[in-house]
């Protein structure tokens, strides 16, 4: 397929997914429940943490998290106190993301909110003009910055450690792309949807390398940097519009 055949293609692809529709069956319908700016960022950057598995498990456990925090996330975490309320968020899991992480996870926003001018904040302190993978490894020494079990590291992945940080880059994704839909939330205006990274998964790294898009056999930084190469190229300011054609394609059309 030619470029110009494929920019189409995907172009309508993305198009076709990127609509309001999507919501219904994605994680992204639990920050969506909200209006608040802290509000949707913490419970998106809490869904994205455990999306991973099946994605009924995703939402349904995402629904518990906000349940456990009263529905009201910005409230709980700057209000949090390990006395009173850690007792309660024990009782959480998903797969291996237990109890005893997300009491860390509270704190770590916490400490965030209060010292760092929140979410927004840290990433765009570090973040440089070509992308935020440098600013994701930032960002992680930033959370882990407080005393800590060394198992909960693991969830938060570092692209300079060759991870691809699929989970935290779709959470950028949510937050800083404006796609005038509805669907992601374009909240951080402090960054660029040109500075973002498709959040890579097997689906769309299995339907990337078919179209060319990715030769790279493992799903790791290295493929992301290459997958981005080849989506800038097809429109610079707003490479990971091509996240939906890709997720889309392989998960809903086994592409």
């Amino acid at each position: 397929m030619r470029k110009a055949e494929l920019k189409r293609f995907l172009d309508e692809k993305a198009a076709y997914y990127n609509q309001p529709l999507f919501i219904e069956s994605d994680p992204i319908q639990i920050p969506h429940q909200f209006s608040k700016k802290e509000d949707i960022e913490i419970a998106a950057f809490l869904v994205a943490t455990i999306a991973w598995g099946n994605r009924k498990s995703i939402i349904k456990n995402g629904t518990r998290l906000m349940q456990l925090m009263g529905q009201a996330p910005y409230d709980f975490v700057t209000h949090f106190s390990e006395e009173k309320d850690a007792e309660n968020l024990k009782t959480f899991v998903h797969r291996t993301f237990n109890g005893y992480d997300l009491i860390y996870f509270i704190k770590a926003l916490q400490h965030i909110y209060k010292n760092h001018n929140g979410l927004e904040g840290v990433f765009s302190t570090f973040s440089e003009e070509e992308n935020l993978q440098p600013a994701i490894h930032h960002f992680k020494k930033v959370f882990f910055s407080l005393p800590h079990l060394k198992r909960t590291e693991k969830h938060v992945s570092d692209p300079l450690k060759n991870s691809a940080a699929k989970r935290i880059n779709m959470f950028l994704r949510w937050m800083v792309r404006n796609d005038s839909t509805g669907v992601d939330f374009g909240i951080w205006k402090s960054l660029s949807a040109s500075q973002l990274s498709c959040p890579l998964d097997v689906h769309s790294g299995r339907v990337a390398r078919s179209l060319s898009l990715l030769k790279r056999k493992q799903n790791d930084a290295k493929a992301v940097e290459e997958l981005d190469k080849s989506l800038r190229k097809l429109d610079a300011k707003d490479p990971v519009k091509y996240d939906f054609a890709l997720f889309g394609l392989g998960v809903f059309e086994a592409f």
